[in-house]
Formats: structure tokens, C-alpha cells, sequence
């Protein structure tokens, strides 16, 4: 992982929200410098993301602790497995234990998620992320992402064309002439396919996606070029009438899905022909992986 200056900020903020103007509890207790040795132990089975940005929060504190890695970067743990040995100063591994344990343990959390989910599929489809990540640690949590074996989607509004639903109403609102016009499956078809139109013709090489309810509005994307297809919260049945509508054509579209899609079901959704699976639930929902700092 290549650490760069928005990560080192990232990194100095969250130990600046926790440490302020020090550890009071270690100053008390240890006013002179005193040598230990501890380590980061993993206190459930999972996949380990984040030992960059765990290394950096103690190094950023005392450039002299040392950091030994005992597992690699996206590797699986077992519950009281050794993920890391320090040495250095107690002060600074005690100041920087928390925030390395939080960046480490969300991380892996996404990551484990993520290659439970990569299993479940069997490489029938991409795994991938969306936008619903916490503020300011997105380049961290897509990250985490791919180190569990996903994809990302785009990283913001800046690098993808995604026509949503929102963009649908406003337009479909802007054609309305009169309160009889509200809102109809006509109306709202008419507008797919101007948007579409719309988009392609501007986005250069970008490709364009649109977010689609069902079938007549996906045959609609279909028709009108749309690059990428979402299908958004559909029954198993109505993608694979889909899928198989688009099957001999010859430019086929990418196929995504998202919405409603659980570990329990995701291997039958997985099975209906399309290319990859949205998931905000990969960084949103993701638990935290245990893991603790103890000293030896």
C-alpha cells in the first residue's frame, strides 16, 4: 500500500483527536523512558487489512518503535494468532495503541466481509463497493476492499457516469406540463432514454451506467446503449428474463445488481448471468475484526 500525504493527515488527525495534549495516565505513571515489547493479537479468525496504517500510527508518534509484521497484508488469521511485534518506548505504543487498533480492526473487518462474500459467489461475479463509506477514510476503506479480493466502484461523483433514480425524478419532474402528467411508467421511459442519450453523448470516454426498477426499463437501457445496467432491488426472475433478453445481442451490457442482496441469497443471485454485485453493506456493515494490543 502506498502511503500518501492524504493518508499520513488522515493518520495525524485521528491521533490528534485521541491523544490532545498527551497521555496523562502514562505520564504519571512512567515519567522516564521505559523499553517494552508487545503484540497485536488477533482474537478471532479473519482477513488482516490496514498493517500500513497500524505502522504509521506508531511511527508517526516515536520514529524508533519498531513494527515487525508476523502475517502479511490480506492474509487469513486464526483466532489468538500473533499479527504484529513492537518495540519501543511504552509511551508511544500506548499512545498510538488505539488508533492503530481502530484503522487495523475496521479494515479487516471490510476485508473479511468482502472474502466471505468473494467465496460465496465463486468467482462467478465481481464483488464490489459503492459510495456509502465514512467520511474522510473512503481511500482507506475501498482499499480495504480490494485486499479482501473486490472491486471498486467508482471512487466518487468524478470518475463514473451513474444515472440514479434522483436523476430520473428531477428530469421526469422538469418534463411535467401539469399535475395529469405525475409521474407515469411512460413518461419516466421517455426519460431514461433521454438521459442516456444525454450522457453518452457527453461523457467522452467515460462509460455511462443507469439504475433501472424493472424489465421495461431495463429494456430501455438496453436499447438505448447504456454501457452498464443496475438492477436495482429486482426479483431473482425478472434478471433473468433480462439477462436473457440481452444475451445474443451483439454489444452486450455490463449487468450489476444491487439491493437485497444477503450472505444467505447472494450465491442464487450470483447464479442469473449477470457480471457483479453492489454492495454498500461492504463498508457500512462490515464488523469490526477483534483484535488487541498486549504487552509481553
Amino acid at each position: 500500500m502506498k502511503i500518501s500525504k492524504e493518508i499520513e493527515d488522515l493518520v495525524k488527525r485521528a491521533l490528534d483527536e485521541d491523544i490532545g495534549e498527551g497521555d496523562r495516565t502514562t505520564k504519571i505513571l512512567f515519567p522516564m523512558a521505559k523499553k517494552v515489547k508487545a503484540i497485536i493479537l488477533a482474537k478471532e479468525k479473519g482477513i488482516i487489512a490496514g498493517l500500513p496504517i497500524a505502522k504509521l500510527s506508531f511511527k508517526t508518534l516515536d520514529k524508533k518503535i519498531k513494527f515487525i509484521p508476523r502475517v502479511k497484508e490480506g492474509e487469513e488469521v486464526k483466532a489468538n494468532q500473533i499479527v504484529a511485534e513492537l518495540v519501543g518506548n511504552c509511551a508511544g505504543l500506548l499512545a498510538g495503541e488505539r488508533v492503530a487498533l481502530n484503522f487495523l480492526s475496521h479494515l479487516s473487518g471490510i476485508a473479511t466481509l468482502t472474502d466471505l462474500l468473494v467465496k460465496k459467489v465463486k468467482n462467478r461475479v465481481k464483488i464490489m463497493d459503492t459510495r456509502k463509506t465514512l467520511p474522510g477514510l473512503r481511500i482507506l476503506e475501498k482499499y480495504a476492499v480490494k485486499t479482501g479480493g473486490g472491486k471498486n466502484h467508482r471512487f466518487g461523483l468524478f470518475d463514473g457516469i451513474l444515472i440514479k433514480d434522483n436523476h430520473i425524478e428531477i428530469a421526469t419532474s422538469s418534463a411535467e406540463k401539469s399535475e395529469l402528467l405525475a409521474m407515469t411508467p411512460k413518461l419516466k421511459i421517455q426519460v431514461i432514454e433521454e438521459l442516456i442519450l444525454t450522457a453518452k453523448k457527453e461523457a467522452k470516454k467515460m462509460k455511462v451506467e443507469v439504475e433501472v426498477e424493472n424489465y421495461q426499463e431495463a429494456l430501455t437501457a438496453i436499447r438505448t446503449g447504456a454501457d452498464i445496467i443496475m438492477l436495482d432491488n429486482m426479483k431473482p426472475a425478472t434478471i433473468r428474463k433480462i439477462v436473457k433478453f440481452a444475451k445474443n445481442l451483439p454489444k452486450k451490457p455490463i449487468f450489476e445488481i444491487s439491493g437485497g442482496i444477503t450472505l444467505e441469497n447472494i450465491s442464487q443471485f450470483a447464479s442469473l448471468g449477470i457480471d457483479r454485485i453492489s454492495l454498500g453493506a461492504l463498508t457500512h456493515s462490515a464488523p469490526a475484526l477483534d483484535l488487541g494490543m498486549e504487552i509481553t
